[in-house]
């Protein structure tokens, strides 16, 4: 019985992870990648597994969906995935503001309401599970559920799990078009040649816009980018995923001007993590002192006991950044043969098993496991006002 064919075009985490999926289902996989695994913007990210920073809605399902998945997914990578470094160590949002804590109490019961574990904390219960966190706070909610991972780790264990699964990997091998034959991708011409497949999987993260085009059928996913702050190790300081409750508007923030707000955790190298921002200035990966600056800024406010800590790199990379703010996953209607899984901006990390599990779900055509409908291709945000829903144009036609 012949196989389906599956090209995943992007070697990040959520490449990784529908590889591994798909080739657990039985499918032929190949993964390809312009660089190298995990290269760009799953190594510049924080690694972090949420519920907390998503209100009631098709991304918090997602999230929900992820976060029990991945200890079974790492229960079956075995060996591997000491490579995660899974910690689920919990995450707690504080407000420090009256503003912040009139909105944190509200999202959190909304948040209950979805089935998420949010505890209202006090003085002493925040004192006791964060010593070194700022008195100066109006309102504490703790999310046991959270969860992190070192994210290049991660995919390395989900990648080796779809290689042992049978899947194949090929990098170098940067995507120019695509060939299409009655109406249908039926390969992608790179620069090692033509690649044939049954499906191809845009899993290129910021990239997916561009690649997208290449092939005929664009969609408006575009580079959103963030910058972190890495101390020096230090002894334990940090116990938690903590942040400021302004940071849930940030991510939520269509603006393209600088957003930062505060996001403090700690590695278990002893680093400690500090971010985080968002800005919207294409693909020019500069690093900008300003936003360094602001960042610090805004991590003291939380953490006022790290100001004589040193800081021994910055670093940042693109999110792949959608205008409604939801993934794209799933087939393109456009273009037979074509799936999506992008858009995830900076929760790439937590959402990609739950993505992998519904592109899964989607292919072999059983009733996902959440509606996958929140998520599809064929919508405004996605399309584009300027985006025809017509026939694709730009391919090679054969």
């Amino acid at each position: 019985m012949d196989r389906t064919r599956v090209v995943i075009l992007g070697a990040g985490i959520v490449g990784s992870a529908c590889a591994r999926e798909l080739a657990l289902a039985g499918c032929d996989v190949l993964v390809i990648d312009r660089g190298g695994p995990a290269a760009a913007t799953t190594s510049h990210g924080e690694g972090n597994i949420l519920l907390s920073d998503k209100g009631p809605g098709p991304e918090l399902e997602l999230a929900k969906l992820s976060r029990r998945l991945w200890p079974e997914v790492l229960a079956d990578l075995g060996d591997l995935a000491a490579q995660a470094e899974w910690q689920p160590k919990g995450g707690i949002v504080v407000a420090t503001t009256e503003a912040g804590a009139e909105g944190l109490r509200p999202f959190a019961a909304s948040q209950r309401e979805s089935g998420v574990v949010a505890e209202a904390m006090d003085a002493d219960a925040l004192r006791a599970a964060e010593p070194h966190v700022t008195r100066e706070h109006t309102a504490a909610v703790h999310y046991p559920q959270d969860a992190q991972v070192q994210p290049a780790g991660a995919a390395a264990a989900l990648l080796s799990g779809a290689l042992a699964a049978g899947a194949a990997l090929r990098s170098g091998r940067e995507v120019l078009g695509g060939v299409v034959r009655g109406g249908r991708l039926t390969g992608v011409r790179t620069s090692h040649g033509t690649l044939e497949g049954d499906v191809f999987v845009n899993a290129a993260g910021p990239w997916s816009g561009e690649l997208a085009a290449r092939l005929g059928a664009p969609v408006d996913i575009r580079p959103r980018r963030g910058e972190v702050l890495v101390t020096t190790p230090l002894p334990p300081t940090v116990f938690h995923k903590v942040y400021d409750a302004d940071y849930v508007g940030a991510v939520g923030s269509g603006a393209g001007d600088l957003q930062t707000s505060a996001v403090v955790e700690a590695t278990l190298a002893g680093s400690v993590l500090l971010g985080s921002s968002r800005r919207r200035v294409g693909f020019d990966a500069r690093t900008r002192p300003e936003v360094l600056s602001a960042i610090a800024a805004k991590a003291l406010r939380l953490f006022p006991s790290l100001a004589t800590v040193s800081v021994m790199r910055a670093y940042g990379g693109f999110r792949p950044y959608v205008p409604d703010h939801l993934p794209v996953i799933g087939p393109d209607p456009r273009l037979a043969g074509l799936w999506h899984a992008s858009g995830h901006e900076g929760a790439g990390i937590g959402l990609s098993v739950g993505t992998a599990r519904l592109v899964r779900s989607l292919l072999d055509g059983r009733e996902p496991e959440i509606d996958a409908g929140p998520f599809r291709v064929e919508r405004p945000a996605v399309l584009g006002e300027d985006v025809p829903a017509g026939s694709p144009a730009g391919e090679e036609r054969t």
